[in-house]
């Protein structure tokens, strides 16, 4: 008797909840979608912050600078894979929110761990560089457009350097997806485009290569944390089951 009216139970409310996310697609898409949510909360965050820090942060600051930085010349061309920087971290980052849940945790637990470790460091030990060229050495497209970036980016809050940790992180979760496994060229392409972001932070004069260095120490240890351990995306994934959970049946008849 108990496991008929159970199943009768488990009926309605199936029934019940199509109905009501037809009814309501904002509902649906909602609960599709919900893990975006925290994203989009952490963006506003660290924006705001990493703002007040540049408004801030413009003449008390300890300089980062070791002698590797005097042998890289400056090579404006570089500034292409520099700003394309920003659209490889959102749109890996949107197709794992939309394609693939779990990796889309650990991207999500990755980036965010390393960018409010940099906002810390900046805010406790502000920093900078004097690597920028004072003049240009050519006109062209390219130094314009190094230019127009120095105009709207000041050299501090640099360490560890961003670009490089988000690149090293979204790479990692392009080699690592087993979606993308079957797609070499996508991966290879990751790949180019990561080494060249961060090669591009040295030679457009942006970063120190000490930034690079830390960078890529901050990502070996996040990749065990993350993807070794894989504690804080199970932990997202824990949650996410405990959503999907239906309210229990009453045993008494």
């Amino acid at each position: 008797m108990d496991a008929l009216r159970r199943r009768q139970y488990n009926n309605a409310y199936h029934k019940q909840t199509c109905v009501s996310d037809s009814a309501n697609p904002l509902t649906r898409l909602a609960r599709r979608y919900w893990h975006i949510v925290p994203l989009l909360a952490y963006a506003v965050i660290y924006l705001a912050w990493f703002g007040y820090l540049e408004k801030n942060v413009v003449s008390r600051y300890r300089v980062i600078h070791v002698a590797l930085d005097d042998y890289i010349p400056f090579c404006e061309v570089f500034v292409v894979p520099y700003l394309l920087w920003f659209g490889y971290v959102a749109v890996t980052v949107l197709y794992f929110s939309l394609h693939d849940r779990d990796e889309y945790f650990k991207v999500f637990a990755f980036l965010c761990t390393g960018m409010t470790i940099f906002l810390l460091v900046s805010t406790l030990w502000p920093n900078g560089h004097h690597l920028r060229p004072y003049t240009m050495p050519r006109d062209n497209i390219f130094t314009q457009m190094v230019a127009a970036l120095y105009r709207t980016d000041t050299p501090t809050n640099l360490w560890p350097s961003i670009h490089v940790y988000n690149s090293l992180g979204c790479h990692i979760a392009i080699a690592k997806s087993r979606r993308l496994q079957k797609h070499r060229a996508v991966q290879i392409c990751s790949l180019v485009l990561c080494v060249s972001i961060i090669l591009s932070t040295m030679f457009i004069k942006q970063h120190s290569v000490y930034d690079v260095l830390t960078a890529f120490i901050m990502a070996g240890i996040m990749y065990g944390i993350v993807y070794h351990f894989n504690a804080l995306a199970g932990f997202c994934h824990n949650l996410t089951n405990r959503r999907k959970q239906k309210p229990e049946v009453s045993q008494r008849a």
